[in-house]
């Protein structure tokens, strides 16, 4: 087995403005509750074959902590299960930028989006 790091390194987070005006403007998208998954293939070689990006709307969660709390639940979901969606991409030797999108008014429990970021996992490693 290869050395794994499960870590959630600056390569690996979507921060640049041109990708993102991509992702958002040729995604596609599909919805695991309470995550809205925009996804989008690209041929381009960049340094990590997943970028993500979470967001949370400041509408529904006018505080920054709980908008916070809700941002580090799905990175630490996808930071523990993102070799689901990393090796299938690797074997087929593709990139895939993807945003992560809270949709709901309420905070759900850790094991909620436990099971809402496996289910958005398997469905890119399916697309992919």
């Amino acid at each position: 087995m290869v050395n794994r790091r499960y870590t959630l390194s600056k390569e690996e987070r979507l921060s640049w403005k041109r990708y993102i005006d991509l992702l958002f403007a040729k995604g596609q998208s599909f919805v695991a509750f309470p995550l809205r998954v925009v996804y989008l293939p690209i041929e381009e070689e960049v340094s990590a074959p997943v970028s993500i990006l979470v967001s949370v709307p400041k509408k529904k969660f006018k505080r920054a902590v709980k908008r916070n709390l809700i941002k580090r639940q799905v990175r630490e979901t996808y930071r523990v299960r993102k070799y689901d969606l990393i090796d299938p991409l690797l074997e087929k030797n593709k990139r895939m930028l993807v945003a992560f999108l809270y949709l709901d008014k309420e905070i759900h429990p850790f094991a909620d989006m436990e099971k809402a970021m496996t289910k958005a996992l398997n469905v890119l490693r399916d697309k992919a």
